[in-house]
């Protein structure tokens, strides 16, 4: 088996560095990310140095830096992530035209509404735990482009990221010039992964579709395990206005003779998922019945739980991610692994529990109910719908007891922000309300009104810079003398999260 690929993370940051002279350095940068990059200065400034964690810098190299912005850039003038033509037409020519790599390795396909990329996670710590070379494939990004491609559970490096857009590149020109519409964004990148992962080359995939799941870019695969996880209402103007509806879509990655990981759903969702499981003729695995959570209790850093998989009970495992929800998506991931391996079908028996408690101590999840800095507690959570939101505002109760929260909140304009924003109002003291440099960004005149309407104006501010949003929201934590209780959490997009980051050190 190959040796591990380690990447290169490094922090280029000099924090006697001058607010003008990061500018200065960023000005080939988009301009609003050139101020967050030079705002984080003040804000690390009282957070504390940064720690290392599984989300990568910038480039130290210069020219590996301008490199990987030029593949940047070329990816970025292509059909964005939210612009869709319904079909896998277009990605189906790029893997002929590829030779086929998706079909060079196994693989776990993963959908859902909330939960798919912590899931993912959890399943490659798994199968690394039992020495099989992973590559993982997850979207959308938190801080960096070359998070959504992994290999042996750790982003490839920029190089590596660079070496595969170029590989691939003449044969995309090629698909470009044969089809109606040029391959977008998305479609680009899961031509790099698939390759990348023959390349490597990879014991097993671990892929998260980008959305709904039959005519996701993702679904040239032929997985031998379908993943659902929960569903709820969210990218409804594509996927359909009902769990129902939504779930037909996602049905689309159940293959032939597969086994589907069924987590909890609605019953409307589940009735599909079973219906279209039993006309291809897939074995089904559901939460509650055939595997669960057997009991969970709260431990520092996290929790402590007995799994029940599908070849019996794993006790004492613990897992470093707060919130009820985790403990399910850790079930799920649990079962996905057993039955990739065989064990509750065609073998009897459970997994090695050392190497599982072993797995499942290492996993992390950046962007979900991740703790950034202390005095006052800052929290940051990706929820960005309303199933998410409750998911996260239970956890949050649950995990740390704050005497006092004050949310940050910038989201996308296509998002229930409504619904979000009440699944949060009972738990935050106030709210300041943001945006972040995206262009899907909502505006944040429009999303403080609707704030206003949820929790009353004396509980909203409004600061439109995301640095001025942080600073404003640890001041009003640290008030009134309940310093020590305070917390911010930091919430509404999966890009505020990743610009709150690089604002607080985190790199």
């Amino acid at each position: 088996m190959s040796e591990p690929r380690p990447s290169d993370r490094h922090d280029d940051s000099d924090p006697d560095e001058t607010f003008a002279e990061i500018v200065d350095e960023e000005t080939q940068r988009d301009p609003d990310l050139a101020v967050i990059e030079a705002g984080s200065r003040t804000l690390r400034t009282r957070s504390g140095p940064p720690q290392g964690d599984e989300v990568p810098a910038r480039p130290a190299d210069p020219e590996v830096d301008k490199a990987l912005r030029a593949v940047e850039q070329e990816l970025a003038g292509r059909w964005g992530e939210t612009k869709l033509e319904p079909s896998v037409t277009r990605i189906a020519a790029l893997m002929d035209v590829l030779g086929e790599p998706q079909r060079a390795y196994p693989s776990i396909h993963i959908t859902g509404t909330n939960g798919k990329t912590s899931t993912a996670r959890m399943i490659e710590a798994l199968l690394g735990a039992f020495d099989l070379r992973t590559g993982r494939y997850t979207s959308p990004h938190v801080q960096s482009i070359t998070e959504r491609i992994s290999l042996d559970g750790s982003p490839i490096d920029p190089e590596r990221f660079i070496e595969a857009y170029q590989d691939i590149k003449p044969y995309v020109e090629m698909v470009d010039a044969q089809q109606p519409y040029r391959l977008s964004f998305f479609e680009v990148l899961t031509g790099m992964a698939y390759a990348a992962f023959a390349d490597a080359p990879v014991d097993v995939a671990v892929v998260e579709v980008g959305m709904g799941g039959s005519w996701d870019a993702t679904n040239v695969i032929e997985s031998s395990v379908a993943v659902v996880t929960p569903i709820s209402l969210d990218h409804t103007d594509r996927l359909g206005t009902t769990p129902a509806e939504i779930a037909g879509e996602k049905a689309g990655i159940i293959k032939q003779g597969a086994t589907v990981i069924l987590a909890q759903q609605p019953v409307d969702a589940a009735q599909v998922m079973l219906k279209k499981a039993v006309e291809v003729d897939a074995t089904v695995a559901r939460e509650g019945m055939e595997f669960g959570v057997v009991s969970r209790e709260i431990a520092v850093g996290g929790q402590l739980l007995t799994l029940r998989g599908l070849g019996g009970e794993y006790e004492e495992i613990f897992l470093p991610l707060y919130g009820a929800h985790q403990a399910h998506n850790a079930a799920v991931a649990l079962a996905a692994v057993e039955a990739f391996f065989g064990i509750g079908a065609e073998q009897p028996g459970s997994l090695d529990p050392d190497t599982v408690r072993r797995a499942f101590a290492s996993v992390v999840s950046p962007g979900r109910l991740e703790v950034v800095r202390s005095s006052p507690t800052v929290v940051l959570d990706a929820a960005h719908n309303p199933a998410g939101a409750r998911a996260t505002a239970d956890g949050l109760s649950e995990a740390f007891g704050f005497s006092r929260l004050i949310g940050v909140v910038g989201t996308s304009s296509d998002k229930d922000v409504k619904g979000l924003l009440e699944a949060f109002e009972p738990i935050f003291a106030e709210v300041v309300i943001t945006q972040n440099s995206s262009g899907r960004a909502m505006d944040v005149d429009e999303l403080a009104a609707v704030a206003v309407e949820v929790f009353g104006e004396e509980r909203v501010q409004v600061e439109p810079r995301l640095d001025d949003a942080l600073e404003a929201a640890i001041t009003l934590a640290e008030e009134e003398d309940e310093y020590a209780g305070a917390g911010v959490l930091v919430t509404g997009s999966v890009i505020t999260v990743g610009e709150a980051r690089l604002l607080l050190g985190r790199r």
